[in-house]
């Protein structure tokens, strides 16, 4: 494993812990709620849309996935 990475176990069954998951309620809740799609392709365009909006945001993305408990954590 390079030295620059730090594992954080997370107990099972736990996704409010998961940053991921912050990412794709906020995905969810700002983008693809309430919306109808012509189909598939529509569907799939809005979700590569939103996607894009917002992992491009580098502020976005730190903010909607802080995870203060990860700054416990410690390399070894």
């Amino acid at each position: 494993m390079p030295e620059n990475v730090t594992l954080v176990k997370l107990p099972p069954y736990s996704p409010e812990l998961n940053p991921i998951e912050n990412l794709w309620h906020y995905l969810k809740s700002h983008f693809w709620s309430n919306r109808a799609y012509a189909d598939y392709d529509a569907l799939e365009a809005a979700a590569m849309a939103a996607w894009r909006v917002a992992v491009l945001d580098q502020d976005l993305v730190r903010s909607v996935c802080a995870a203060p408990y990860l700054d416990r954590a410690t390399s070894k």
